[in-house]
């Protein structure tokens, strides 16, 4: 099957470019790229980054952050990120072929902040409007980054765990979790501990575990492909209040347990589906001793694994922009009365039209 992804193109014109705005959490993200005519698999096409901006709600060490107080700070910064994003890139509103939001999962009250926006940028400035989804934009702006070809993709954010791969125009779920997600189950942990939610608390957290060698024995619950990680933050907590172990060794051992728990899971994906790739996204992603303890994994398997920097791993408006204007050349329109958020917007849903 041919893909065609330049019937929207004019005559002459030699790029598309995107605006890219994500909120879905606390932080928003605007994020503006142009990417050549032609086919983006191709190297030689690939998207160029005019400009990545983003601004972070950090609620007081101890606490976590209200919906409420998120969508304040996200109304309150939306103007001037976008306004900075299009000066920073150098280009002509005019220019602009798509504005693409975060259409969900999320937090209801930040998705609906900045869809707002988007909606009143799309039509002061007449431009068409691209609903995406949050887990594909990590997907596609990780591929894209790295050159993946077609992995197996470990999504680890705060707020989502999955192990997904690629079929029939579909990114399949293969294991989540069954409760919370590994970057709400760090989030949560940093609360008991009351360390700074700056710059996150699972880096934090990170940090603390390098300083920290004993491993205290935690519950390690995977079941078949899916997870759960409730059980062991409240048997942490607990040995936390007790006070009989040192604060780095308890945050070394969260890490190891969880980890080793997303590492066992991927792997089983990898050899049902017969891949030897792997691609860590999502905020978790930037955690070095995740990725240390996957490349150990696969290199086993005589694989790759794949990684981005804290630029892409952590929400960004560019990855909305690389997955909207995907959709946006192969004919893909968010009219305004669709332009609805979902907090369950599942990464299956979303019909993969721009990939073979």
């Amino acid at each position: 099957m041919k893909l065609d992804f330049d019937t929207r193109a004019k005559p002459g014109q030699k790029w598309y470019i995107a605006l890219g705005m994500e909120g879905s959490a606390n932080k928003i993200g605007i994020g503006i790229i142009k990417q050549p005519i032609g086919d983006p698999s191709n190297p030689e096409n690939r998207s160029i980054i005019l400009s990545n901006i983003r601004d972070t709600y950090n609620a007081p060490p101890g606490q976590g952050f209200m919906p409420r107080d998120v969508a304040r700070h996200h109304r309150n910064w939306v103007v001037r990120i976008v306004a900075k994003a299009i000066s920073e890139a150098k280009i002509e509103i005019n220019e602009i072929n798509c504005i693409c939001f975060t259409q969900g999962p999320g937090m209801g009250a930040p998705l609906q902040s900045v869809v707002i926006a988007a909606r009143t940028l799309s039509l002061m400035w007449k431009i068409p409007l691209i609903g995406v989804n949050h887990c594909v934009g990590h997907i596609e702006m990780g591929r894209e980054v790295t050159g993946a070809n077609n992995p197996v993709v470990l999504y680890v954010s705060g707020g989502n765990t999955q192990v997904i791969a690629y079929s029939r125009q579909r990114y399949r779920i293969f294991g989540e979790t069954l409760d919370i997600a590994v970057g709400n189950c760090l989030d949560r942990f940093a609360r008991v501990l009351k360390i700074s939610n700056s710059p996150s608390p699972g880096y934090n957290i990170e940090q603390l575990a390098k300083k920290g060698g004993k491993f205290i024995e935690l519950p390690y619950t995977v079941k078949g492909m899916d997870l759960s990680m409730s059980g062991i933050l409240e048997f942490i907590e607990e040995l936390t209040r007790r006070q009989n172990e040192k604060i780095e060794d308890l945050c070394y051992s969260l890490q190891e347990c969880l980890f080793a728990m997303l590492v066992e899971i991927t792997e089983r994906a990898m050899a049902h589906v017969n891949s030897n790739q792997v691609l860590i996204v999502g905020g978790v992603g930037c955690n070095e001793r995740l990725q240390e303890m996957m490349n150990i994994m696969v290199k086993d398997r005589n694989g790759y694994v794949y990684a981005t920097d804290e630029r892409f791993c952590i929400d960004n408006g560019v990855m909305i922009a690389q997955a909207g204007i995907l959709e946006y050349r192969m004919g893909g329109n968010c009219q305004i009365e669709d332009s609805v958020c979902s907090q369950k917007f599942r990464t299956d849903e979303v019909f993969v039209k721009w990939r073979e």
